[in-house]
C-alpha cells in the first residue's frame, strides 16, 4: 500500500475541466498560478490563490454556519465528492468535531433519508438482479488498487433497523474514517451495498426510494448472492480485506464463520464493538482495581455486538487462568424476553452458550438484584432502558459500577451520560457508543468516554493490510484492545475517560496496527517478510493529504 502523499498518479493528469472533475486530483482554488497556465485552468477558477491552510479555515467556518448536523453532513459530502484531499485534511485536523457528523449520531439520519438526499452516487449497489454479473460490476470499479471493502445489506443499520439500499451511508462513512483515523489510501476503499430489497414498509410504500422496492430475500438466493461477491471481490482485488457492516443478526454470525477461514474478512459488529468494549473494561479496571477473570458482567441485548463482546471478554478471561465454561459463568445477557436462561425453549443458537442453570428473571432491574453484576453494557438498541432504577441498583452494589450504554445513535442510547452520573452520585464509569457531552455536577466535570469503533477498526485495518495478512482472527482484535488500553493516560482516568482523546486517533491507530501486525507475523498469516522496522514501515504507507504540485 503506497503512500500517496505528492498525490501524483501513475497515469496521466487530465487537463482543464476534467481535472477540476476529478476528486481524487483536483485541488481547487489551491492550484497554482503555473499549474492552471500548463494544465489548462485559466479561467476556468476564480484568479486568487490560497494556501491548503486558508481553504481549510474557509471550510470549517463554513461548516460551522451549518444550522443543523444534517447540513453539515451534506456539506461534507459535497466536499468529499470534488476535493478529496481538502475533505481529509480538515477532517483529519478537526477529527473530534466532525466525527460525530460524518459518522453516528448524523449519519444515522442521512442513513434515514439518503433516498431524498442522494445526488451524487459513492461506492457499488450490487442487487439481487446482478447474480452472474458480480465479477463484471466489480471490474468496472475505476479504482484498480482496493484494498478495503466495507460491505452491508442494510438489515440492521446502527439502531434503526432494515434501511435497505439507503445503508449505503454506513461503508461511505466507515471508509472516509479508515482515510481519515488510519492513513488508509481513499483510493483503496470500495464501500458496497448488497441490495437484496428490504422489510420496512416505508420504505416500500415511498416514491423516490432508490433501492429495489421489494420484500428481502432470504435462504439459497441470499446465500448464492453474498457467496458470489465474496468470491468476486477476492478475485479482481487480490489481498483486499472485507469488513462485514450492520447485518442482520440472523446472517451476521453465520456468515462470518462462513467466511472468516477463507477469505481475509470480519465482522465489525460483532468483532470491532467487542474490541472497543473490551478496551474500555480494562481501563475502568484500571479505576476500579481487579482482573478481567473477576468481573460478572450483565448485557442488555443478545445480539450481534452483544454475544461479540461475550465472545471476547471470555477470551480475556482465559488468558487469565479461567476455563471457557468458568469465563461464560461470568458473562450473563437479558434479551428481549428476559434472562437467557437454560430452561428456556426459544433461544437461537448464538446465545446458546451463555445459557445459564439459574432461575428466570423477566427483567434487567431483577435480573440485577439478582446476580450483583460490576458492569451493565447495553447493546439493545433500546433507549432509556437503563432507569434511574437500575442505575442506583448499580451503585448500591458497586463502589464504582460500570454503566456501557453503547447503542447508536444517541437516540438509542440505554441512558445518558447525565443519568449514569447523576444517579451514582458521580462514582459511575461510563461509555457510550455514540458521544455525550461532558457533565458537570457539584463543582466536578465528568469527560464520558465514547466506545467508538473507529478507535479500533481503522487501525486492525491498517495492520493487517501493512503485514500483508491472509486471515483476520480475534486474537487480533484482542491485541488491539490492549492496545487500546495501554493508550489512555492516567489524566484521561482522573477525568473518567476510558478512552483517548480522539485528537490523537491517527497515533492510536498506527499503533494499533503495530500490535495487530505483530500477531500476524508470530502466527505466520502472511507470506511476506517481516520489516526489520516494522514500526517505520507501517508509518511510512499511511495516506496523508497534502497537496503537491503536478508539474
Amino acid at each position: 500500500m503506497a503512500n500517496r502523499s505528492t498525490q501524483k498518479r501513475a497515469v496521466k493528469i487530465p487537463r482543464g475541466k476534467a481535472l477540476l472533475c476529478d476528486p481524487g486530483l483536483n485541488k481547487g482554488t489551491m492550484f497554482s498560478d503555473m499549474e492552471r497556465d500548463i494544465l489548462g485552468l485559466r479561467g476556468l477558477l476564480p484568479p486568487r490563490v490560497f494556501s491548503p491552510s486558508d481553504r481549510t479555515v474557509h471550510i470549517i467556518n463554513n461548516v460551522r454556519r451549518k444550522t443543523t448536523d444534517l447540513e453539515k453532513y451534506l456539506y461534507l459530502s459535497g466536499l468529499q465528492n470534488r476535493n478529496e484531499r481538502l475533505f481529509y485534511r480538515v477532517l483529519i485536523e478537526h477529527i473530534q468535531e466532525l466525527m460525530p457528523v460524518i459518522y453516528t449520531p448524523t449519519v444515522g439520519q442521512a442513513c434515514q433519508e439518503y433516498s431524498s438526499i442522494f445526488s451524487e452516487p459513492r461506492g457499488l449497489f450490487i442487487s439481487k438482479n446482478d447474480r452472474g454479473s458480480i465479477k463484471k460490476i466489480l471490474k468496472r470499479w475505476p479504482q484498480k488498487k482496493v484494498r478495503v471493502i466495507v460491505v452491508t445489506d442494510g438489515e440492521r443499520i446502527l439502531g434503526l433497523g432494515d434501511l435497505g439500499a439507503n445503508g449505503m451511508g454506513i461503508p461511505v462513512g466507515k471508509l472516509a474514517l479508515y482515510a481519515a483515523c488510519a492513513g488508509i489510501d481513499p483510493e483503496a476503499c470500495l464501500p458496497v451495498t448488497l441490495d437484496v430489497g428490504t422489510n420496512n414498509p416505508e420504505l416500500l410504500a415511498a416514491p423516490d426510494y432508490i433501492g429495489l422496492p421489494q420484500p428481502r430475500v432470504r435462504g439459497r438466493e441470499y446465500d448464492q448472492l453474498v457467496d458470489e461477491f465474496m468470491a468476486a471481490a477476492a478475485n479482481v482485488f487480490p489481498g483486499v480485506m472485507i469488513q462485514m457492516e450492520d447485518f442482520g443478526n440472523a446472517n451476521a454470525f453465520r456468515l462470518l464463520e462462513k467466511y472468516r477461514s477463507k477469505y481475509c474478512m470480519f465482522n465489525d459488529d460483532i468483532q470491532g464493538t467487542a474490541s472497543v468494549a473490551l478496551a474500555g473494561l480494562y481501563a475502568a479496571l484500571r479505576i476500579t482495581g481487579g482482573s478481567i477473570s473477576r468481573q460478572r458482567l450483565l448485557f442488555l441485548g443478545a445480539g450481534e455486538a452483544a454475544i461479540g463482546i461475550g465472545d471476547l471478554v471470555s477470551s480475556a478471561m482465559m488468558e487469565e487462568g479461567l476455563s471457557l465454561p468458568e469465563a461464560h459463568s461470568n458473562c450473563w445477557f437479558v434479551d428481549s424476553k428476559g434472562l437467557v436462561v437454560k430452561g428456556r425453549t426459544d433461544l437461537v443458537e448464538h446465545k446458546k452458550p451463555y445459557a445459564h442453570d439459574y432461575p428466570f428473571h423477566r427483567d434487567l432491574l431483577s435480573a440485577v438484584e439478582a446476580l450483583k453484576p460490576t458492569a451493565v453494557i447495553g447493546v439493545s438498541g433500546q433507549p432509556g432502558t437503563f432507569t434511574p432504577e437500575i442505575i442506583k441498583a448499580m451503585g448500591r452494589i458497586n463502589g464504582r459500577p460500570i454503566i456501557f450504554a453503547l447503542s447508536n445513535p444517541t437516540s438509542k442510547a440505554e441512558c445518558t451520560a447525565e443519568a449514569a452520573y447523576r444517579h451514582t452520585e458521580g462514582r459511575a464509569i461510563f461509555a457510550s457508543g455514540s458521544p455525550f457531552g461532558e457533565v458537570s455536577m457539584e463543582g466536578k466535570t465528568f469527560v464520558p468516554g465514547q466506545a467508538n469503533n473507529a478507535y479500533i477498526f481503522p487501525g486492525v485495518g491498517l495492520g493487517v493490510l501493512t503485514s500483508e495478512a491472509v486471515r483476520v482472527t480475534d486474537e487480533m482484535f484482542t491485541a488491539a484492545a490492549k492496545s487500546l488500553n495501554e493508550q489512555v493516560s492516567a489524566d484521561d482516568l482522573k477525568i473518567g475517560r476510558i478512552y483517548p482523546s480522539l485528537t490523537t486517533i491517527r497515533e492510536v491507530s498506527a499503533k494499533i496496527a503495530l500490535a495487530v501486525a505483530e500477531v500476524v507475523f508470530k502466527r505466520s498469516l502472511t507470506r511476506m517478510q517481516a520489516p526489520a522496522d516494522l514500526r517505520g514501515h507501517i508509518r511510512a504507507t499511511m495516506y496523508e493529504p497534502d497537496f503537491g504540485t503536478y508539474i
